[in-house]
């Protein structure tokens, strides 16, 4: 299973969620076969690493995003991954109107995984303050929960 997580820029949210869903899926299901990725609608900061707010809020929590770098979403992403999940509505429209027609299936909201959260969307921290990063850990932790669930539930059973 390959899993794309995009948000505008790729420095603060799919970067997170891109290692959010790596270490939950090592320590909570280490036998699950995934490969994760993040990338962005838009080419701002291609090439850069995560935001440094980003990367410490990671870091408090035991994820690592210092090595990660940003990058565009690519026509290929949508043959090449399993399931696209965008942290918002607007990157979900972006990326529907960019994808072959034949690979909107694939194409989700990432806290739709996360039914029991507030709200649909996870928010661009990069303009709030310090505590909306701890926020988007929170939403995140929660839904990569929520797409490992889904995951193991569809695995064939030994």
């Amino acid at each position: 299973m390959k899993i794309l997580f995009v948000c505008l820029g790729n420095i603060c949210r799919s970067p997170t969620a891109e290692a959010v869903m790596r270490g939950v899926a090592a320590r909570e299901a280490p036998t699950l076969a995934i490969t994760v990725d993040s990338a962005g609608t838009a080419n701002y900061h291609r090439g850069a690493p995560p935001d440094r707010r980003s990367q410490a809020a990671a870091r408090r929590r035991d994820y690592e995003l210092a090595h990660l770098r940003a990058r565009q979403v690519r026509d290929e992403d949508f043959a090449a991954f399993d399931l696209i999940l965008a942290m918002d509505r607007s990157n979900l429209q972006a990326l529907l109107a960019r994808a072959p027609p034949a690979t909107h299936g694939k194409i989700g909201l990432f806290l739709d995984y996360a039914p029991e959260q507030p709200v649909r969307e996870v928010p661009d921290p990069y303009y709030g303050g310090g505590n909306g990063f701890e926020d988007v850990l929170d939403l995140i932790e929660a839904a990569a929960r929520g797409v490992l669930r889904h995951l193991l539930a569809q695995a064939p059973q030994p």
